[in-house]
């Protein structure tokens, strides 16, 4: 039964922190002009795996905070929507991306703080 709670906390926690490093992930991508299936397809082959059942709704959010823009176009005798990080998501990302940073850099040192501290707790 614990093990099971744990399980669940632990998805929990992993989508949440997920959820962030995704907009992230996408907002980057889309420097480059995708649709949807390619850029599951660029972000999948980076390791980062998402469902269209995520992805899409999230492209739709950003485009309407103005991070996005999107066109239609026929590409291969079907109409696709073409996304596109704007110049408003350009700053975003850099700004999101320098804090990402700074907070990787941050959770590094109290790591490698709390290895030190325990190797020299073993010595």
């Amino acid at each position: 039964m614990e093990s099971t709670i744990q399980n669940e906390l632990f998805d929990s926690l992993r989508l949440e922190l997920r959820r962030g490093c995704l907009i992230l992930a996408v907002l980057a991508q889309l420097r480059v002009e995708h649709y949807g299936y390619t850029l599951r397809k660029a972000l999948a082959d980076e390791g980062l795996a998402i469902e269209e059942s995520t992805l899409y709704p999230l492209l739709r959010r950003l485009e309407t905070q103005g991070l996005l823009t999107s066109e239609w176009r026929e590409e291969e005798k079907r109409n696709k929507r073409f996304y596109r990080l704007s110049a408003a998501g350009a700053v975003i990302l850099e700004q999101l991306l320098a804090e990402w940073n700074g907070i990787n850099d941050s959770l590094h040192k109290i790591l490698e703080d709390k290895e030190e501290k325990q190797e020299k707790k073993e010595r």
